[in-house]
């Protein structure tokens, strides 16, 4: 029964089973053997640390998604007769004759390899195949590449690809003055070039360069090879400024982020128009991976050089770029460099045609030069402040703990479910009939110890011992790992090709996930700090921006006057809703007319209304009606969303931005409803993102041009926040508040709220 959580936590890309990120074979045993299944390792995601512990909670849907790949149904209605399976030669003439017809050149290659029907003498390539007759040959399914008949001769060409040994290419080493001199002086020849470093290691502030690779011409390329004595490698470096810092050649690049960080370890500043054939491709396919390798083979029919193949797997016998022998790296960067430039021209096209060209060149590819220079500056970090709050959660925890053990009437393990759930359930008895896993335990997971929290103290204890244990070890304990020893702060890496949304996410660490909704998470916020004392840290945020997007899409009247008056939105609602003045609103009325707000963009059921607030099922159904009622656009735009993505198959931003819905017709009602609340969810979250983004790249060009001392430093959902030198806090506070609410405008004004302090919590 394991085999099937075992697939799903490490993936299987035979059957395209996506796997959790970073969990392998040993992982997945590990995890199966600690919580039982899929679901017992996301109820104790409380039990891991560090990266780990982001990867998997922010996977959880995709881990679950991988279980049910990885189950094979065993209730299908097939009827079948087992003798009409048996295989049978297939009339090779008449399928040749079909896949000539349909220029299926490589399936009609491949066919004629998987039926030995070429003359064996006819290519060298074919010489060393089996001469078993395909009418007695035995095929096997699961037969790993390059098995069976096909030797190895063949194994460039087993799947079809092409490659770089049966691929015409011209790639030369540069490790010459003279050689260099040439190379410099053909690249400022160029309108535009691809480049690639190779380094030491994948933290762009930290790693040395061990070379560049060029490309301007499909097929050829240079690779510049640098010493690994760092003033000399700067000194090479040095000679190719002119051409990084030309504003007339356009830069091509894979997340050339990384390259662009890398180079500024060097002083290089890269300049001139980019492109990055990994923001184009997301914004081509936001739902596919973006990576070159498959980038490569999906587009070009191409198989790169797999840099597994080339340093080793992940581990301490993996090599270093440096270890390898300067042929074989030309050879993989130059290839990169090759293959992006290709992907670039095939990507140009698929732009245009998706009509998210402008999107591209508008937003996608300027914001790259903003988070660069964000992720470059990064925040200062108060370690200490973070020490004394670890000290002051293990009192907590320890406290907890024995609260816990007194109420329960022994010690055990409190992390662990196998343990928990008997003590709850069996011995204290908690309630009748408990809820179990599907492995048979009792489920201990956070939903369903909510239900039992306001009556259990012990239940409370247990989920307050939960909060405390995960705050301190994925934030309190693993912040200060993060800061950068060169630097001293804080940089956070920003992934522009991750959410399907359009929304930025945050990594290494998550700065986007910092909780803020109880004292203790909010205290995390204070270890973040200006600078120095010539600054303070200023926190500015959009005023509901995702109720003022879906007021403005929906034309609702009644919404935009409350926005433009200045009314409080959630007061304004539930004085209508509730049929009262807004001056007699009371604070739970506010409350429920605040969760059905934001919950009608999240497509709030009754069910889910009467979970969040106090309301029963007929009150949250009759609530939603109400509203409704007093919305009746908002409804209708919420049907007319879910229509068009039906008869499109996507829906869009402001800007354009596609998130396409391939589930929106599925015959299954849940999968359905779920592409149905995103028709309507991610055109708003999507136009927030696209707006917060246009303000980042205006207030980036202002403080640009002002050779500002202040600095943009993060960006968390509808915030930014900014290193601001007192002396400038006049000029530069209009300026942000000015761009942000004017980045694009709508029939609803955009309200920024500004805050100051001394730490971020109190900024923000």
């Amino acid at each position: 029964e394991q085999v099937i959580d075992f697939l799903g936590m490490m993936g299987d890309s035979v059957d395209n089973i996506p796997g959790l990120p970073g969990v392998g074979e040993k992982t997945a045993k590990k995890f199966l053997a600690a919580y039982g299944s899929m679901e017992g390792l996301f109820e104790n995601t409380h039990e891991l640390k560090g990266k780990m512990k982001e990867k998997v909670e922010a996977n959880k849907e995709l881990g679950l998604l991988s279980k049910k790949l990885a189950t094979i149904m065993l209730d299908v209605p097939v009827e079948l007769e087992e003798d009409k399976l048996v295989f049978e030669q297939p009339d090779i003439q008449k399928t040749i004759e079909i896949f000539d017809d349909l220029e299926f050149r490589r399936m009609a290659d491949n066919f004629n390899k998987t039926f030995s029907i070429s003359d064996p003498d006819s290519t060298s390539n074919n010489s060393n195949k089996t001469s078993s007759n395909a009418n007695t040959q035995q095929f096997d399914l699961f037969a790993a590449p390059g098995s069976g008949h096909i030797t190895s001769t063949d194994e460039d060409n087993i799947n079809g690809y092409r490659t770089i040994n049966n691929t015409n290419h011209l790639y030369q080493v540069i490790n010459t003055p003279l050689s260099r001199k040439l190379l410099l002086n053909k690249l400022l020849q160029q309108t535009s070039v691809c480049f690639d470093t190779e380094t030491t290691g994948l933290k762009a502030l930290e790693v040395e360069l061990v070379g560049i690779a060029f490309s301007w011409e499909i097929g050829k390329g240079y690779y510049l090879a640098l010493p690994e004595n760092q003033k000399e490698a700067q000194d090479v470096v040095n000679e190719f400024i002119p051409f990084f810092e030309n504003e007339s050649i356009e830069k091509i690049g894979h997340n050339i982020k990384y390259d662009i960080k890398v180079l500024s370890n060097y002083n290089i500043n890269v300049k001139g128009n980019l492109f990055d054939t990994m923001i184009a491709h997301y914004l081509i396919n936001p739902d596919m991976r973006h990576n070159m390798d498959i980038l490569a083979e999906t587009y070009l029919n191409y198989q790169p050089v797999s840099i597994t193949e080339l340093i080793g797997k992940k581990g301490k016998n993996q090599l270093s770029m440096r270890d390898i022998a300067l042929d074989r790296q030309s050879e993989y960067a130059v290839e990169d460099a090759d293959i992006t430039l290709q992907l670039k021209e095939h990507f140009t096209k698929e732009l245009e045609s998706g009509n998210v060209s402008k999107l591209f060149q508008d937003v996608e590819t300027p914001i790259v030069s903003v988070l660069t220079a964000m992720e470059i500056e990064g925040i200062n970090l108060n370690t200490e402040f973070l020490k004394s709050l670890s000290d002051e959660l293990s009192t907590d925890i320890k406290d907890l703990e024995q609260r816990i053990y007194e109420q329960a009437g022994e010690e055990f393990n409190i992390a662990s479910p196998k343990q928990l759930g008997p003590i709850l359930f069996e011995k204290l008895k908690l309630v009748d009939k408990p809820k179990k896993t599907k492995t048979g335990q009792y489920s201990t997971a956070e939903d369903v110890l909510s239900y039992l929290a306001n009556e259990h103290q012990i239940v409370a204890d247990i989920l307050l011992y939960r909060q405390y244990k995960k705050l301190q070890s994925t934030y309190v304990d693993a912040l200060p790992e993060e800061v950068n020893s060169k630097t001293g702060r804080v940089h956070t890496v920003y992934a522009q090709a991750v959410a399907a949304t359009g929304r930025l996410s945050s990594n290494n660490p998550n700065l986007q996930n910092i909780p803020i909704r109880t004292k203790r998470g909010q205290e995390i916020r204070k270890a973040f700090i200006p600078k120095n004392n010539d600054y303070v840290l200023l926190a500015a945020d959009y005023s509901q921006i995702e109720l003022r997007i879906i007021a403005a899409l929906s034309e609702e009247e009644t919404m935009i006057e409350a926005f433009k008056n200045g009314e409080d939105i959630h007061a304004s609602t539930a004085s209508k809703v509730f049929k009262v003045p807004i001056e007699e609103v009371t604070r739970e009325q506010r409350s429920n007319a605040k969760t059905v707000n934001f919950g009608i963009i999240y497509g709030v059921s009754a069910f889910g209304l009467s979970n969040q607030t106090s309301l029963d099922r007929k009150e949250a159904k009759a609530l939603i009606e109400a509203y409704y009622e007093t919305y009746p656009k908002l409804r209708n735009y919420i049907s007319k969303q879910v229509d068009f993505a039906r008869e499109n198959g996507y829906v869009e931003t402001v800007l354009n931005r596609r998130r396409y819905l391939k589930d929106i017709n599925s015959r299954n009602a849940i999968v359905r409803g779920a592409a149905e609340r995103n028709a309507v969810n991610a055109p708003i979250q999507g136009s927030a993102a696209d707006i917060i983004k246009l303000a980042m790249i205006n207030i980036h060009k202002r403080f640009n041009a002002e050779n500002f001392k202040s600095k943009m430093l993060l960006q968390v959902h509808d915030e930014l926040v900014f290193d601001a030198h007192k002396d400038e806090l006049k000029t530069i506070k209009p300026i942000i508040k000015e761009e942000m609410e004017n980045a694009f405008k709508l029939s609803v004004p955009l309200d920024v709220e500004i805050g100051l302090g001394q730490n971020w919590l109190e900024a923000h």
